[in-house]
Formats: structure tokens, sequence, C-alpha cells
């Protein structure tokens, strides 16, 4: 058998430790094996694996600092019936984070509105045209979602004009201190947490779940808010590509089985339109959201309205979330499309470059743009 010419690590074999693995866990020493290879060394931390359950997890107020903070002041502002904002993403994370926050400030009598970017003219995150709209609504309170921990200008120009931001997000943290944003409070995983956390490892739509679940508990409204929160944790994890690590793994185990059974009128449209099967006893499998739900989110996103998801996942007539869920099939068939087209359009061109002598097996990366294109689409 010829095999390229890459460089394989191959794990060193440990039947012995995988034979015990096997004998606690009822694994096949196979199975015992692989999951040596990754780490996974001792029964006691092949049990965890197979049941996220028995880990006992430290609470979200112990790991992130600012969390009764935000509650407080977004608790003062729903009684006070100041306008919130909640100012989004338009990838999947974002866009699920916006829809959860605004579900769970909505059951709790807020009055909240939500601004996203546009991809085209504004790119990522809050920027000064948003809080400018805000002060002139008379917005007391921002909550940045999968945005807002490099925002330091246009945070500052919120605090100038009295209005409040926590920052939810997930990206990585100025490394110089003094350029974080000036906000009320900051929830980031990657400030203020333990790096061996088990909170680590979230997405934005994790720590905006951390907070919806928290402000929830605060009004008493868990058990009303719990099941569809888990389900869009479930949807922008999976999707965002989040690793299945810490608190991750245990509440997507739970989430992917609430999934084939959903309660958000959104996400059963969703799924309905997609085709994607589902078994209600073992539940959806990550690879449901990962390729199908998760890309016809994605597509909205990169060349359509992103409010088309956010009225699709806090909608709660059937009717109107078939619409958007066509909608939102529509645009993904038109995205597979261009992307066949700008592939067939790449592979002539080097096709073309090669017949000109140019040999691609000399080059380790090849990016090729085409500047017409990109420009048509970023303008």
């Amino acid at each position: 058998m010829n095999l390229p010419q890459q460089r394989w690590q191959i794990c060193t074999a440990q039947p012995e430790l995988a034979q015990e693995i096997a004998d606690v866990t009822g694994l096949s020493p196979i199975m015992a094996q692989v999951l040596l290879n990754r780490g996974i060394n001792t029964p006691e931390a092949a049990h965890i694996f197979l049941d996220p359950e028995l880990e006992e997890f430290p609470s979200a107020i112990q790991a992130f600092p600012d969390l009764l903070k935000s509650v407080d002041r977004i608790e003062m502002a729903i009684k006070n019936g100041d306008r919130i904002t909640i100012c989004g993403d338009y990838d999947v994370d974002g866009m699920t984070s916006t829809a959860l926050l605004i579900r769970t400030l909505r059951l709790l009598g807020a009055r909240v509105e939500y601004e996203i970017p546009s991809r085209m003219t504004e790119g990522y995150g809050i920027n000064p045209r948003i809080v400018q709209d805000c002060h002139e609504r008379d917005v007391k309170l921002i909550i940045t979602v999968d945005n807002g921990i490099a925002a330091y200008e246009a945070i500052a120009l919120a605090e100038s004009l009295s209005i409040s931001v926590i920052v939810t997000d997930h990206h990585e943290v100025p490394e110089d201190l003094s350029k974080l944003p000036p906000a009320t409070a900051i929830l980031n995983p990657k400030y203020q947490v333990d790096p061996d956390s088990p909170y680590f490892t979230i997405a934005g739509v994790g720590v905006a779940y951390i907070l919806a679940l928290e402000l929830s508990d605060r009004f008493g409204k868990r058990a009303e808010l719990e099941q569809p929160l888990l389900e869009l944790f479930t949807l922008g994890t999976i999707a965002d590509l989040a690793s299945l690590t810490g608190i991750n793994r245990r509440l997507v185990k739970k989430g992917l089985r609430l999934l084939s059974q959903s309660k958000v009128i959104g996400i059963i449209a969703l799924i309905n339109e997609s085709g994607i099967s589902k078994d209600k006893q073992v539940g959806m499998k990550p690879e449901a959201i990962g390729f199908g739900l998760g890309p016809r989110i994605n597509a909205i996103g990169r060349i359509g309205n992103p409010q088309t998801i956010i009225d699709l996942l806090t909608c709660d007539e059937m009717g109107e979330a078939i619409a958007l869920a066509q909608e939102c099939e529509s645009t993904n068939k038109k995205r597979q499309e261009l992307c066949k087209d700008i592939e067939q359009e790449a592979i002539a061109y080097m096709t073309k470059r090669k017949s000109e002598g140019f040999d691609i097996k000399q080059e380790r990366v090849l990016v090729i743009v085409d500047r017409e294109v990109q420009d048509t689409l970023y303008p």
C-alpha cells in the first residue's frame, strides 16, 4: 500500500491499561485504547467522559466575577422599564446568542431590542454608529453577545453617553489590559477565568446562556426557560465548532436529546424544512447541526438578512416560522450555488496556470483571490 509522504504520529499501545479501563467501563479494549490516545488515561476519567454528569463543576458565579453584577444591572433595567439593546453578530454563534437573550428578556418583561451590524458595510461587532442610534432611542443598557471585548472606542462612547454596557464575548482579550473596553461588566471565559475551568471553552452562546440562566433564577422563571435556552445553546455551540469539553460536553449531550423533541417553534420548522432525520430516543446527532441546521443559519448571515434568523428563533407562530425556515432553505441553496461557481472558477484558473507552466506541487499553500468578485461582495 502506497501512502502519501506525510508525517504520521502513532500512539503507543498500552494494552494493560486499556484492558483495565475496558474492565471497569464495559468498553472493548480497542475503544479503551482510543480513549487513551485522547489523553483519557484513568478509569475515573473514562467514566466521566462517558457520563459527563458525574463530574462536579463550580458554579458559574464562582467562574465569572462579573456575573452577579451583570444580573443586578439587567434586573434594575427591567424594573425601571428601561430600553435594552442586544448587539449581536451575523454568524450562527452571534445570532443564536441574540435570540437566546431576546427570548429570556421578553419573558422577564424587559423592553428589549437588538442590533446586528451590516456584514458588508460595517463589519464585525458593536460600533459607534450603533451606540449613537441607541442614544437617540434613549437606550439605557446595551448587552453585546459574541463581540465587544475589543470594542474600546464604541463602548467608551456609550459610557460617555450614560449608556451602561455589559460585554458577553468569548474572543481573545487584548494583551494590553488598558485597552479593555470600559464596560459596566465583562463576561468572557478568556478574562478572569482559569484556563483549567470547565467554562473556559464556551462559545459566545455559552456566555449568553450562563447569563440568561442566572437571570431566569433571579426572576423565578427557570422552569419556563431552561429547555429552549439549552436548545439554542446546543445549536450555537456545535455550529460554532466550540470544543466539546468541560461544560460544553455536559450541556450538549443533554441538548441534543432535547432538540429531537424541540419546543422552539423556529427550530422545529428549520428541522422539518431541512429534512434532517432525528431519533426521539437517541437524540439528534451533532452532524445534523454541523452540516444541516448550522449552514442554513450561517447562509443568512453571509448573504441574507440576519433579522430572518432572529425572527425565526424567537417567533411563536408556526406559519411564520415555516415561511422563515423556507427563506433559510432558499438562501442556503443560493450559497451552495455560489460556492460551486466559485470552485469551478478557481479550478479553471489553476488549470490555465498549470498549462502555462505553474508547478502547483512547489507550493505548500495556495490562496486564489478574484478581485472582481471580492469587490462585488465586499465593496
